[in-house]
């Protein structure tokens, strides 16, 4: 008996978040299959790469990222650079020194920068913030006022602080919003619905689900998205239907494949290229499991990354 497959879609499917403005805007999200499965039927908007720039400059120990940003010397230059690498769609802008337990860079400060980098670039923009929920309140407060009609995403609101930030991003100065839980579909589910309280639409949100490195606990990453995507498309769960959007670069450059030197582990080879290894493989898996959105750093990762999208979407 010959065989025939099935396409399995779903009257259900995976709402959608714009950011950004003009013929540069960006949309995340859109597809009633599981992730990746173009061959049942056409997915709506492919996944996007954002580049992430740090507040606190490039990372001058890795030398073929150093090169990309050669002559770049402030972060608005650095900004400006990344705009131009090849595969990305939108840039993440990282307030790393605005943490209290670093830098602590004053709000007014991170909201200054932000704004010279909007009025820089024309690519869709991501504010990644302090990832301290208190400074971040006021913080994302803040930058949403001064990007007003930049459309934004603001990352991430949490349990904690995320009234502040829909009142601000959303409902004051129609911004988007991510919203980030711990690799569990219950607490994501339960800030989706918290945040649909406060009156702000699901097409203003993203979620961020969480993320590990490839190797560091991933597989409850992966069965998070795969519980979410399950549940917004074969149940139609209004309140997980909203895309996912993944930052990589932070957790694959933090492992000690990407950090330990050559000198110290010198079967390991070059410390670079490892690292490179490990947010390729993370950001794979992230977009087989269901992100539609993930957040890079190295040159050679987005332009794999784009390569795979262009290849299996």
């Amino acid at each position: 008996m010959p065989f025939k497959r099935m396409p399995q879609t779903f009257t259900a499917s995976i709402g959608t978040v714009t950011i950004g403005t003009g013929e540069k805007a960006v949309t995340m999200g859109g597809e009633n299959v599981l992730p990746l499965y173009s061959f049942d039927a056409p997915i709506a908007n492919r996944p996007l790469i954002g580049v992430e720039v740090s507040d606190l400059g490039v990372d001058n120990t890795l030398p073929e990222l150093a090169a990309f940003y050669a002559g770049a010397d402030t972060v608005v230059e650095q900004a400006k650079r990344a705009a131009t690498m090849p595969g990305a769609d939108f840039l993440a802008i990282r307030l790393e020194s605005a943490d209290p337990n670093g830098a602590n860079t004053p709000v007014e400060e991170s909201v200054a920068l932000c704004k010279a980098i909007a009025d820089a670039v024309d690519c869709p923009l991501v504010i990644e913030g302090s990832k301290n929920a208190e400074k971040d309140s006021t913080l994302l407060a803040k930058v949403a006022e001064a990007l007003q009609g930049k459309n934004v995403l603001l990352m991430s609101a949490k349990e904690e602080n995320y009234k502040s930030i829909c009142a601000a991003a959303v409902l004051a100065y129609g911004q988007k919003m991510g919203a980030e839980s711990a690799v569990d579909i219950n607490l994501a589910k339960q800030l989706n619905v918290l945040i649909d309280k406060m009156g702000v639409k699901g097409e203003n949100v993203a979620m961020n689900v969480g993320s590990a490195a490839a190797g560091y606990g991933f597989e409850y990453v992966a069965s998070t998205m795969d519980r979410v995507k399950a549940a917004a498309l074969g149940q139609n769960d209004n309140m997980l239907q909203m895309p996912i959007i993944t930052p990589v670069s932070s957790e694959a450059w933090s492992v000690k494949e990407a950090i330990v030197s050559e000198e110290d582990e010198p079967e390991w080879g070059p410390t670079e290229a490892r690292g490179v290894e490990m947010e390729i493989a993370t950001a794979a898996a992230c977009l087989a499991g269901g992100s539609n959105a993930v957040i890079l750093k190295h040159p050679k990762s987005v332009a794999t990354i784009a390569a795979f999208i262009s290849a299996i979407i």
